[in-house]
């Protein structure tokens, strides 16, 4: 009989010792278990999954493809942000749908903007600007600014910085994880950025003109040497639309300068452009990933992305 009830103590007791054993493990993995990361649009969640490397897979809310300045959210967004306790932004106001989302989805949630710190362009003024504000543009909010930063890699690592520290204060046992991804990186970064600079040396610099769609290339401009002619929709927003004004205005800037093609992102219309061109004899250059990544090549990554960007821009310029 003591032999009976002895085991079954010793039994208990193991059993205790394995039960703490597991409580101790889920503890210890438990903050980077739990965290369920949210980036608004593919090329954060990418330049986000380098920082945290294995120990939390980032969504995008967005989906591969989807234009930002045009999206329409849905129901299960609200869900997505819900579920989520880490949501990563770009800022500067870019992503003008996510307030009503917040609000739908309630609860508690880090918010990290990866512009943070960062000074962004003013908005220039136009002479079709009173078009602009009819057709609709002030909708999204764009009076904060230019918020295209992504385009310049430099930029970016000022992004990384900032979802490494948000990261870090969201889970601290992976700090020392976090830095060591964003030190890699950002190394990364540095090696886009010489080898885009090594790509542009090849333009002669009275080719580096630029003629866009929208006003998305200004700081890739400032940061490699390019001058934007013009920018046919004078706006930071694929969904605002041309004056007449504005096209015959873009017409005059190409013709006198000799700019040898438009660039458009792959989400924009290129109907516009494509009128232009007929009046220049210039190309079209349509197929730039400005706003999202792609699934699988040409622009699977961030890194991708900027490497393909620049290799159309510049055979479009040579």
């Amino acid at each position: 009989m003591k032999k009976k009830l002895f085991s079954i103590v010793s039994l208990l007791t193991l059993l205790g010792l394995l039960l703490a054993a597991c409580g101790s493990t889920q503890t210890e993995s438990g903050e980077a278990g739990s965290l369920k990361i949210l980036a608004s649009t593919t090329f954060l969640a990418d330049i986000t999954q380098n920082v945290v490397g294995d120990r939390a897979q980032v969504e995008s809310l967005l989906p591969v493809g989807a234009d930002p300045h045009a999206y329409q959210e849905s129901p299960t967004d609200v869900a997505k942000i819900a579920e989520s306790n880490v949501l990563i932004l770009n800022g500067v106001e870019y992503e003008h749908f996510i307030e009503s989302l917040l609000e739908n989805a309630g609860g508690e949630r880090l918010v990290i903007e990866a512009t943070a710190g960062l000074e962004p362009h003013a908005m220039e003024e136009h002479e079709g600007d009173e078009h602009a504000e009819e057709e609709g543009e002030e909708e999204h909010g764009h009076e904060a600014g230019d918020p295209h930063m992504w385009l310049d890699p430099n930029l970016v690592i000022t992004y990384v910085e900032n979802i490494r520290d948000g990261l870090s204060e969201a889970d601290p046992d992976g700090a020392e994880t976090y830095t060591a991804n964003a030190d890699a990186y950002i190394a990364q970064l540095q090696e886009l950025d010489a080898f885009i600079k090594e790509q542009v040396d090849s333009v002669p610099a009275e080719r580096r003109l630029l003629v866009t769609n929208h006003e998305a290339m200004g700081y890739f401009a400032e940061r490699y040497g390019f001058e934007v002619v013009d920018t046919i929709i004078p706006s930071l927003s694929t969904e605002a639309s041309a004056s007449a004004q504005e096209v015959a205005a873009a017409i005059e800037a190409i013709k006198a300068t000799g700019a040898p093609a438009i660039f458009l992102g792959e989400v924009e219309n290129a109907d516009l452009a494509n009128q232009i061109a007929a009046e220049t004899g210039v190309k079209v250059v349509d197929s730039l990933y400005l706003e999202t990544l792609t699934d699988g090549e040409p622009a699977a990554t961030y890194i991708e992305m900027m490497k393909y960007n620049v290799t159309q821009i510049v055979e479009g310029l040579k």
